[in-house]
């Protein structure tokens, strides 16, 4: 190989540096699975704190429903309430509320928790209907939050 192959060979290996670059930069990266679901070494104390924080709007209420299980309690837009209302057969004197659950399990491994998502539709008959909230992106949001905390989406 002579000096101006050499040559040759770095300038068309920079000349291709760019489109390495935009190749990397365009593919996906490595994200973690959708899943309501997490694993954590220890007692997520940090990711629970910020549950309680992010839970001080106006019409927020939080609330602990049993051992390692705490709920957010939030109001809805007017048009939300209306439509959850009139769709379901819901009790206006009564509104309903969108419900954020995250539940940890102590295991052999650390501390699992999950996620649940539900709107509350109280009923004229005194019952309250509870309507799951499914969505591949809250999934993934989820994820990503459980990750940011420490955790391994399952």
């Amino acid at each position: 190989m002579t000096r101006r192959d050499g040559n040759d060979l770095v300038i068309r290996l920079f000349s291709l540096l760019p489109v390495l670059a935009l190749i990397v930069a365009c593919t996906s990266q490595e994200a973690p699975p959708a899943s309501r679901s997490a694993q954590f070494p220890g007692y997520p104390q940090n990711l629970f704190n910020s549950f309680k924080t992010d839970c001080a709007g106006p019409g927020d209420k939080y609330v602990k429903t049993g051992t390692g299980t705490f709920e957010c309690r939030e109001t809805l837009s007017p048009e939300a309430t209306a439509y959850l209302i009139l769709s379901f057969d819901g009790y206006p004197q009564n509104l309903p509320q969108i419900v954020t659950r995250l539940s940890s399990t102590k295991n052999q491994s650390g501390y699992r928790v999950d996620a649940e998502l539900f709107f509350l539709v109280p009923q004229k008959s005194g019952k309250t209907l509870r309507i799951p909230i499914e969505s591949a992106d809250l999934d993934r949001d989820f994820s990503r939050l459980y990750s940011n905390y420490g955790g391994t989406p399952v």
